[in-house]
């Protein structure tokens, strides 16, 4: 079986909340071993974010599934001096620490990057934070639903006009583009570990991450740009890169940016080729000055079939247009599942969402159920040198468990 590119490479998640202990999900998709430190007791405290109110009922914790899965768990206590040094010698045998503790919590338990790369010069040590490392708000919590999506302006952005309501972010949105991007770091530093023999400290954030995802008018901004008028999806200033509901209530969006050689395409697609030779629509600005007008002769078309018809109507033209998908749609989803989008657990049938990366000629390891709460701390002692007396004397102190 496939044991992934990072067979060998051993990585400490002591993350929580979501993008860093996400990012080494996906380290553990192509093979990586890591191990999830988490307290004894209650355990990570994002195992239980299903139980927060608003969130659907399931059996499963599918939070956990999500984040947590292929790693094995070690219930430490780091507030302990005994569980401090069992992280220093796991430590001196890792690849890459992966914390997600703000700057002064990080120096209060002795896992700060001056405090642990003495241990192991290889060491990749990657932190992820709300708002940075440096300046004022360096210890400031946060999420993604206020230091990305918030902060960045992205919650203010969607908005169909300056009277809506800003629109909330959903659990994770932020956290997972984030992940690819601490990702993208942990495996740069990899590289220049391998030209250079040494490690390094890598850092991401959510403020930094959510900027970028905004970057094109956030650019604007900084260059100066003068702004138009923000307007609802009826008086959207182009009728071809708009969004329309159909018969059955589900909606799609078109993306027709080369409109020129498209709209004669479209038009007849949806059965109004009179709609070419007339002389409102004749040309991409008059269709632009008369959007209001040609929306409205959209919405009227649309409205006549369901989602499902214009599909088969719309494709195979070279029209750029898409579903707003719903979650229902997505377990019978074909396209996502030949593309191992979507995957089953290792020996089941229930799917879980793969990392958005593949390379050519090595496969992923098969995801495997997340842990329980310590679960491998026996295990994962003993093969770091421990013996069972060690090892008892750790767990009656509190320090494993």
């Amino acid at each position: 079986m496939e044991k992934g590119i990072f067979e060998g490479l051993k990585v400490l998640d002591c993350a929580s909340f979501i993008a860093a202990p996400a990012a080494a999900t996906v380290l553990s998709d192509f093979g990586a071993d890591v191990i999830k430190i988490e307290p004894p007791g209650l355990g990570d405290p994002y195992r239980n974010l299903p139980n927060l109110p608003g969130y659907p009922a399931s059996p499963h914790n599918f939070a956990w599934m999500l984040e947590s899965r292929n790693k094995k768990s070690l219930a430490l206590d780091l507030s302990k001096a005994e569980g401090r040094r069992v992280l220093y010698r796991l430590v001196g045998e890792t690849d890459v620490f992966i914390t997600n503790f703000p700057p002064a919590v990080r120096k209060r338990l002795g896992i700060t990057y001056e405090e642990l790369m003495p241990l192991n010069e290889r060491l990749i040590y990657a932190s992820f934070t709300g708002y940075g490392e440096k300046g004022a708000e360096a210890d400031k919590p946060g999420f993604d639903s206020n230091a990305y999506w918030a902060r960045s302006g992205l919650m203010d952005l969607v908005r169909a006009d300056e009277h809506t309501t800003p629109a909330r972010s959903v659990a994770g949105m932020g956290d997972h583009p984030c992940a690819m991007a601490f990702y993208g770091a942990i495996v740069t530093a990899l590289y220049k570990r391998e030209r250079t023999g040494t490690g390094s400290h890598v850092s991401s954030n959510l403020m930094a991450n959510g900027i970028w995802a905004a970057s094109v008018l956030a650019q604007a901004k900084l260059c100066g740009a003068k702004f138009q008028e923000r307007r609802p999806r009826e008086r959207a200033l182009n009728a071809v890169t708009n969004h329309y509901q159909c018969k059955d209530g589900r909606w799609l969006i078109l993306s027709l940016l080369n409109e020129e050689r498209q709209w004669p395409t479209l038009a007849t697609c949806l059965g109004r080729e009179d709609l070419i030779t007339d002389p409102r629509f004749a040309t991409r600005p008059d269709r632009h000055v008369r959007s209001v007008e040609l929306i409205k002769i959209f919405d009227d078309i649309f409205a006549t079939r369901d989602l499902a018809e214009w599909r088969r109507i719309l494709d195979g033209n070279g029209l750029v247009f898409g579903v707003v998908g719903i979650l229902d749609d997505i377990p019978e989803d074909k396209q996502m599942i030949e593309n191992e989008v979507l995957v089953p657990f290792e020996g089941e049938t229930m799917l879980t969402i793969s990392s958005p990366i593949w390379v050519d000629g090595s496969k992923k390891v098969r995801p495997r159920r997340p842990p329980g709460i310590g679960e491998h701390s026996d295990e994962i002692l003993r093969g770091a040198g421990y013996d069972e007396e060690a090892i008892r004397q750790l767990r009656a102190s509190g320090a494993v468990a």
